[in-house]
């Protein structure tokens, strides 16, 4: 009796369907449940609009100046205003650079950098090329890369004096010069996010293959299916600051007319759109981008396909102010309606209802213990897992 032999599977098919397998495989990071564990106040009208953990010290950055907490017992350890040496008591962004060093963006203040005793300011007179500073990230180079007003400038502190700032503008390619959100890619290129679109900027790139523009046409951001109100640019408000640098500023606020002043309703109280109009940028640890809009909700680029999450598909809101991810792979979205956290397949969301100070939040950190710190307007809040989740796993 003749045994029929089976044919060989191609080797492709084999290794295909063991990818396909792998894939599979790979689980989303555990979507455990958190709660308000305790919170402090900043005071009334104070907007916090950064947060940076630092081992058992929590920064906060504030319309009114730096709060260092002890985030392990909560105390106070100092604040910091104009009379200890900051050039604004308004602060957009904190971030650490290799050697400790803190930096601090500010609005109108230009760059601020601290070593734990003293403060060094840097401003156009250094080469910055603006003083309105939104965002920090650094590169594997040794330089920082400058989120501003007036386009993004690169501080090499290798370079001679003098010769230390970089900008690059419209005129290089940025698709805007309100540059909000930055961040340093893995592969050493940068993305950028301005009020009307994203770029992908690789130095090491030939000439002319360096710049890449991204906009809705594109698939950044969910289409505007609420038809809510339309924000226009504030490039006009701005200019007319600038060429009247005496205009006085309403309080809490960048300058009288521009819209980046946290107020995302129109006059009729309606919430306002605009899916170009990124507010902050964060890459995760598969080296997807992630990018919050206003209005549009927050996409996701994996280098050739754009996902949009809005409500609909469980996001707290349709705003986002900040993006964060913590050490197991959770995406955390401080939106205009709460903050939410996503898995990779789903989201949970918190709200006033779950012992938020308010709606909005502006500023999200995780700490090592994956604490979760939330700043809104008035305060800040942490957020843990629930102890029975924690005694669960242990």
């Amino acid at each position: 009796m003749s045994t029929r032999r089976q044919p060989r599977r191609p080797i492709v098919v084999i290794l295909s369907s063991l990818l396909l397998f792998w894939g599979c495989a790979q689980k989303s990071p555990p979507m455990p449940d958190y709660k308000v564990m305790a919170s402090f106040n900043t005071g009334p009208g104070n907007v916090v609009r950064a947060l940076k953990s630092d081992g058992a010290f929590l920064w906060v950055g504030t319309s009114t100046g730096i709060i260092k907490v002890n985030r392990v017992n909560g105390g106070l350890v100092r604040t910091y205003t104009k009379n200890d040496g900051l050039t604004s008591n308004y602060v957009f962004t904190i971030n650490k650079d290799a050697k400790g060093g803190l930096w601090f963006g500010t609005d109108a203040g230009g760059l601020l950098r601290f070593d734990g005793a003293a403060w060094t300011a840097f401003g156009k007179q250094d080469g910055l090329s603006d003083l309105w500073v939104y965002d920090i990230d650094f590169h594997p180079d040794g330089g920082m890369w400058i989120a501003t007003w007036d386009g993004v400038t690169r501080y090499d502190p290798s370079a001679p004096e003098g010769s230390r700032f970089a900008t690059y503008n419209t005129k290089d390619g940025l698709v805007n010069k309100w540059v909000y959100g930055l961040a340093v890619d893995r592969d050493r290129s940068l993305w950028f996010g301005t009020e009307e679109g994203v770029n992908r900027f690789d130095p090491a790139a030939p000439a002319g293959k360096q710049w890449a523009a991204y906009t809705h046409k594109d698939g950044l951001g969910a289409p505007n299916e609420l038809a809510l109100a339309r924000k226009k640019t504030s490039g006009e408000a701005y200019e007319a600051l600038q060429e009247n640098p005496g205009v006085e500023l309403a309080p809490g606020r960048s300058y009288a007319g521009h819209f980046h002043d946290l107020s995302v309703l129109d006059d009729k109280g309606k919430e306002t759109y605009n899916e170009n109009y990124i507010f902050t940028i964060m890459i995760d640890a598969r080296g997807d981008k992630w990018f919050g809009t206003w209005g549009g909700g927050v996409s996701r680029f994996d280098g050739k396909r754009w996902t949009n999450y809005t409500t609909q598909q469980g996001l707290s809101g349709n705003v986002v102010y900040a993006l964060e991810r913590d050490p197991s792979g959770l995406i955390w979205v401080g939106t205009n309606h709460g903050v939410s956290s996503f898995n990779g397949t789903a989201w949970k969301s918190y709200t006033k209802a779950d012992g938020l100070i308010g709606d909005d939040v502006y500023a999200v950190t995780v700490d090592s213990e994956r604490n979760v710190w939330v700043g809104q307007r008035g305060g800040v809040v942490q957020m843990g897992i629930k102890q029975a989740e924690k005694t669960k796993k242990g």
